[in-house]
């Protein structure tokens, strides 16, 4: 009995050694890529700075936007005054003509137009309802929301003004309850701000976790593959004797990397930028642990299939927009095909978005996240033993080619040999 215990116990600390043995030609091997480091370290370092200063003033202003006024009258200068009062738009040009309006909109000169038609002060003398044409460049989304919302409120107000002129009220709070007989604030919920940053942000920091992540791992497997160094790959030596050590020992190293990128992404970029955080630390690091682990045996287990470097940048680069659509942040998951959400739950970016946004943005506590939670701790074990499985595979595949190139040296070692027998035979006979 002792000796099993003591055995077993040798086992152990064997497999740690082993463990830590490959943890430590890993890192090594991660610092002396240049192409790792640029993914590993610079690029979560610098940019979600850059992709938060973009968008830091979180909303649109002074967008420039021509005016087409055909009534020329007291009213639609009135129109026009508001209209440019407003922060967000600011009338750039005028034009004689909807044609000439439409020139400068697409030489991106303006991103909006205003046609005030030529009935527009007639119609109001009249008691009748005018209008007023909105033209928005639809290729940039805060571009059109400040031009067509700002004309919106002008036109609300204007109206507001018409209508106290006709009710014939005599004081303020007349006015107020013929105007807006209930009163209401609008309140946009967990985004105060009402900005682009608030809104996008936070997906998009969990997104380039799992992202760089799949191209610093699957760029370290092409390069090894490249050369033919398929020891670097699944190494064939005492040290690598056991399928659990070899894929512990490297998730060691990018794990111990990467909790430093998580804490910098996920806790210290937003309040940079003062975006809404309304973090817990214990439910950040609740979800954060699995999610983490998720992405890092997602990421091995992609990495089985790049054979060249360029490989993981393409199908990466391709993946980062489909998949924050399929997080259902930016699209409603309900709104999603049931074949789209089966496939989103397939990363662990889908899970670790919605968690994340509603624990950040809404503040909600880990048991309202529970679903996610679960989920990601499903993928964690599922890809550790698919990572298992595909490094068991790659075992044999090194070692029978390691089998192969021991029996061609023997091939031609033989070869050379009798060679060396038959050349002097072969002169003895002629002499």
């Amino acid at each position: 009995m002792t000796e099993k215990k003591e055995s077993f116990i040798g086992r152990i600390s064997e497999g740690l050694s082993d463990m830590c043995y490959i943890w430590a030609k890993e890192m090594k091997t991660t610092v002396q890529d240049e192409g790792v480091l640029i993914f590993f370290i610079l690029v979560p370092l610098l940019y979600p700075l850059l992709y938060s200063w973009a968008y830091n003033n979180e909303v649109a202003r002074e967008v420039p936007v021509a005016v087409v006024d055909l009534s020329h009258s007291q009213q639609s200068r009135q129109f026009i005054r508001q209209y440019d009062a407003s922060p967000n738009v600011k009338v750039a040009y005028f034009c004689n003509s909807l044609e000439e309006a439409k020139s400068l909109v697409g030489k991106q000169v303006v991103r909006g137009v205003v046609y005030i038609p030529k009935e527009f002060s007639m119609k109001l003398h009249r008691m009748e309802q005018a209008h007023v044409g909105i033209y928005c460049d639809m290729s940039f989304i805060l571009a059109y929301k400040a031009v067509y919302q700002t004309a919106t409120d002008v036109s609300a107000a204007m109206g507001k003004d018409i209508q106290i002129a006709l009710s014939g009220n005599h004081t303020d709070r007349e006015d107020e309850i013929s105007t807006q007989p209930l009163a209401f604030d609008e309140v946009a919920i967990f985004n105060p701000t009402g900005g682009y940053g608030n809104f996008v942000l936070p997906p998009v920091l969990i997104l380039i976790i799992q992202q760089t992540l799949l191209l610093g791992i699957g760029l370290s497997a092409g390069t090894a593959r490249e050369n033919n160094r398929y020891q670097d790959l699944v190494p064939v030596s005492r040290h690598y004797n056991g399928i659990f050590r070899i894929v512990l020992g490297k998730s060691l190293c990018y794990f111990m990397v990467y909790a430093v990128i998580v804490a910098w992404l996920t806790l210290i970029v937003p309040r940079l930028f003062h975006f809404t955080s309304l973090l817990e630390w214990h439910s950040w690091l609740a979800l954060m642990f699995p999610y983490l682990l998720a992405c890092i045996f997602f990421g091995m287990m992609i990495s089985c299939l790049v054979r060249y470097r360029e490989n993981i940048l393409l199908l990466v680069v391709f993946m980062s927009v489909p998949l924050l659509f399929l997080s259902g942040v930016s699209w409603p998951q309900t709104n999603m095909p049931g074949a789209w959400r089966s496939v989103a739950c397939l990363f662990p970016s889908t899970f670790g978005v919605r968690g994340y946004v509603r624990l950040s943005t809404m503040g909600a506590s880990l048991s309202d996240v529970e679903l996610e939670y679960q989920a990601l701790w499903l993928q964690t074990l599922v890809y550790f033993l698919m990572t298992c499985l595909v490094y068991r595979f790659q075992i044999i595949q090194a070692r029978r080619h390691a089998v192969e190139e021991i029996q061609k040296m023997k091939d031609r070692t033989t070869m050379a040999k009798a060679k060396r027998t038959i050349v002097p035979a072969q002169a003895a006979a002629e002499q």
